[in-house]
């Protein structure tokens, strides 16, 4: 089984756009490959957490995580931070990483326009800990969105790099990996763009119904048609978008149809929509807070997958340092 490996940033409980986006096809992919999925900690420290926020949001998505569907059992499920590993080979990458393609970086062009007070290192590094993460296991498969194409892009260039350098062809070079099917984007409920923790637009897997109902019911529609068969705006597209991913395809087909017919009313079709959210999430919320509650048992799967992740991790260090001139006298 070739391997892949994935992780996301503890910055606040999962929505539905990481499910649909990435959880969802992280549960097919742990069956017939060698999975590790971690909780990006480290990478979460760009954006300065408080030590309590940071433990709570690693524990939250532990939770959320393995309430989603992932089985320790099947993959192996490990923090960042619990490999020191990691921080080592992001330091001997960063060697052979320069400073004018790291700034070259869409997503670190993006953070130092929006946040102008907060460029560190971390920040411009940040493919590089990525990298790591990555090749550590010497992965060949990642699972990634659009948003991360050029990370990934940049993994296969250090990758490559360093077999250049040292002379043999120790790293695979990881492919992005998504069944070969067309991404879900979930977008967002203010009209435009994605789904984001930051942005407030998203609805969480551990939401209870209440809070569900009138954000849906707040989200941003148009003025409705005015004439037959008109082009659905981007606003009501999105709806529909979410829709097809938690209703029933004829709930579906009947709002598209009263969009094409102009009856639809967008206070019914709202309703329907934030009730079948509710129905999608509940086992999943529900078992988020059972796994929530049990320490006991989250300390045993962090345990288990930080063991096993050393195991993959030191190897490959010990490798590394053979191969760059690292060696006991």
């Amino acid at each position: 089984m070739e391997t892949v490996v994935s992780g996301i940033r503890p910055t606040g409980n999962l929505h539905l756009g990481n499910y649909f986006g990435a959880v969802k096809n992280f549960v097919k992919m742990q069956d017939n490959n060698n999975c590790l999925f971690f909780i990006a900690d480290y990478h979460s420290l760009t954006t300065h957490p408080t030590p309590t926020d940071l433990q709570g949001n690693v524990k939250q998505v532990l939770a959320e995580y393995l309430a989603s569907g992932l089985d320790p059992e099947k993959s192996v499920i490990y923090i960042q931070s619990d490999l020191p590993e990691v921080a080592e080979l992001t330091l001997l990458l960063n060697m052979n990483a320069y400073i004018g393609e790291l700034e070259r970086t869409a997503s670190f062009k993006e953070k130092v326009r929006q946040n102008p007070d907060n460029v560190n290192a971390g920040l411009l590094t940040y493919p590089v800990l990525m990298a790591a993460d990555i090749i550590i296991h010497r992965a060949r498969k990642v699972p990634v969105g659009k948003d991360q194409e050029q990370h990934l892009e940049m993994t296969r260039k250090f990758a490559a790099r360093f077999n250049r350098m040292y002379g043999a062809e120790y790293f695979p070079i990881p492919e992005p990996f998504n069944f070969g099917e067309e991404l879900v984007k979930i977008p967002g409920l203010d009209g435009t763009g994605k789904m984001g923790k930051s942005s407030g637009n998203g609805i969480y897997l551990a939401e209870d119904p209440a809070s569900i109902r009138k954000k849906v019911m707040r989200a941003v529609t148009d003025a409705g048609p005015v004439e037959k068969n008109s082009p659905v705006s981007e606003p009501i597209s999105n709806l529909f978008t979410i829709m097809s991913v938690v209703s029933k395809p004829e709930t579906l087909q009947y709002f598209k149809d009263a969009y094409s017919d102009c009856s639809i009313r967008y206070g019914d079709l709202k309703k329907q929509l934030a009730e079948d959210i509710i129905t999608f999430v509940a086992p999943i919320r529900e078992r988020i807070l059972e796994i929530s509650s049990d320490s006991e048992y989250l300390r045993k799967v962090v345990k288990m997958g930080k063991e096993k992740a050393h195991a993959s991790a030191s190897q490959t260090i010990k490798d590394v340092r053979e191969l760059i001139g690292i060696r006991p006298f």
